[in-house]
């Protein structure tokens, strides 16, 4: 079993068997976000790609743990440059951890970093936790590259950005989430600006009636799967 608790936008804390990770730690500037950095407690943290909603508040976080920030290289050698530790990946690789294992997958986007510099490729992580697969698709459109994501690691839940306009909007989401071939699906992304809002129970709805069991889990709220 996995928990995982939402701090909005595309924040999300993974939790199994006394480990805890957290994706994309954006909660400085985030209203949405019921936490502060300093309340987090974690032994990894993953950044998607180097946009600052989402590297948001990983070098604070990963000092005041003293873990590293998991990233694909250019984000770590950025990183690396302010002084934080970090663990260099790219699309197509996967690690074994100590809390469990990550592999990243290719997204659909961009990722200069927040003083312009090169960012990298942008990446989703399928993090296998506790038995379980959760697949953080990061911002990204929708490809049919999805099916064979789900197909070689099959995904008992799926985290997709719904808010359209820098990402896929929710009925590609909902599409998404049948070609991963996903247990569940939970929407992310959405809401966090004015030119991101969503409906996330219309996608609830629609993935359900596509026989995909849909969760919410609004900020400061947790879910098990």
């Amino acid at each position: 079993m996995v928990k995982l608790a939402y701090h909005g936008h595309s924040c999300v804390e993974i939790e199994s068997g006394g480990h805890r990770i957290i994706i994309d730690p954006f909660i400085n500037g985030n209203t949405h976000a019921k936490v502060k950095p300093s309340d987090i407690r974690v032994e990894a943290v993953l950044v998607t790609h180097g946009h600052g909603d989402h590297v948001g508040d990983a070098a604070e976080i990963a000092a005041a743990n003293d873990c590293a920030v998991v990233c694909n290289f250019e984000i770590s050698n950025w990183l690396g440059a302010k002084g934080v530790k970090t663990h260099p990946m790219h699309i197509g690789g996967s690690h074994g951890f100590d809390w469990g294992r990550v592999k990243l997958t290719p997204a659909l986007h961009g990722s200069s970093l927040p003083d312009g510099s090169y960012g990298g490729n942008p990446a989703g992580f399928l993090v296998f936790m506790g038995g379980k697969c959760v697949y953080h698709a990061g911002d990204t459109g929708i490809t049919s590259d999805m099916q064979l994501y789900g197909r070689l690691n099959p995904i008992d839940i799926a985290l997709l950005p719904i808010g359209d306009n820098f990402t896929m909007d929710l009925n590609d989401a909902v599409e998404a989430a049948v070609l991963l071939g996903a247990k569940q699906a939970m929407p992310i992304h959405f809401d966090t600006f004015p030119i991101i809002a969503a409906n996330p129970q219309e996608f609830i709805r629609k993935v359900e009636a596509r026989g995909i069991r849909g969760r919410i889990c609004m900020p400061g709220e947790t879910l098990e799967v």
